[in-house]
């Protein structure tokens, strides 16, 4: 995998600027989740509303430790069997996420990824990126470059090409504390 468009992708990030990356099934969109302008634009190119709340991605646990620090030992052990994978789960907030980033919702989404694309990407920007799907709300998530250019065209500050990672669907969304399936199976 060649680090240059990685580091690119990481800073145009910092800049504030959206980028499209391929994720385990569908191509996504990020940022940086602590920059409200950044955040507030890319809900804006897909139609979506602040209230929905967005996913925090990242390659490694530790980026996301002052959350799991919330949660009793049981549940810690559910995360550490399901990550790095697919799933994503909603940890409470006392506070640390961004409104932005939590929408309406008393928790945040978090997933720690496999995809080796999603893991360079994150360590090169130095923690955790938004990821959502890269579509207009309501439409088809783009499953290839092409999608993602017709549906964004001149949008994007950078898109990072590379390969979806093999799944057939979106990750499947779970909420920690009772376990029950907000999205998906």
């Amino acid at each position: 995998m060649r680090s240059w468009p990685i580091q690119f992708a990481a800073e145009v990030m910092r800049a504030g600027g959206i980028i499209a990356y391929p994720t385990e099934a569908v191509w996504g969109l990020g940022c940086d989740p602590y920059n409200e302008s950044a955040v507030t634009q890319l809900l804006s190119i897909k139609k979506r509303s602040v209230d929905k709340g967005l996913i925090l991605i990242s390659g490694d646990c530790s980026d996301f430790q002052i959350w799991l620090d919330q949660i009793n030992q049981t549940q810690r052990d559910i995360l550490q069997q399901q990550w790095p994978g697919f799933n994503t789960w909603v940890i409470p907030d006392p506070g640390f996420a961004p409104p932005w980033i939590k929408g309406d919702k008393t928790g945040v989404a978090l997933r720690v990824s496999a995809h080796p694309l999603i893991r360079a990407l994150c360590k090169a920007f130095g923690g955790p990126i938004v990821s959502t799907s890269a579509n207009l709300t309501g439409h088809p998530p783009a499953r290839n470059r092409w999608q993602v250019a017709h549906n964004f065209h001149g949008q994007l500050d950078f898109v990072l090409n590379g390969p979806l990672g093999g799944a057939k669907q979106v990750s499947i969304i779970k909420d920690i504390l009772s376990g029950k399936s907000i999205r998906g199976i």
